[in-house]
């Protein structure tokens, strides 16, 4: 059995992270760095993403900067889809911005230490 490098451990750490983000809430790359234990680890969060397996389930789309923003460029194929999955789960993008006080997702202690551990859903 190989082992798994610390490279890959630390992405599916920030993607099981991802997988946890409840539909309709957003969270910035640096929340996902930090609930994964990746102090000011939002770039890495940002090359975990693209290092996605085809026809993964993630909701990637959930992810955005920390002031709301969604980090492609507007009117590219990937902002349109970021913003399209958004509205499918009813949050509200305006300019390319979420508003963060309101769709932030903010868990709770205990929903960060007794969550169910199944792991990432790799399809």
């Amino acid at each position: 059995m190989t082992e798994k490098s610390p490279m890959q451990k630390r992405n599916e750490r920030i993607w099981q992270t991802v997988s946890d983000i409840p539909q309709g809430n957003v969270a910035s790359y640096g929340q996902i760095a930090a609930i994964a234990g990746i102090p000011r680890g939002a770039r890495q969060v940002g090359y975990a993403l693209r290092q996605l397996p085809r026809g993964h389930t993630l909701p990637w789309h959930r992810v955005i900067t920390s002031s709301g923003r969604i980090a492609f460029a507007a009117g590219s194929r990937p902002y349109k889809e970021q913003v399209k999955r958004l509205k499918m789960e009813d949050v509200t993008v305006q300019g390319g911005k979420v508003d963060m006080r309101k769709y932030r997702w903010q868990p709770d202690l205990d929903e960060l230490l007794w969550k169910p551990s199944a792991a990432w859903d790799q399809r």
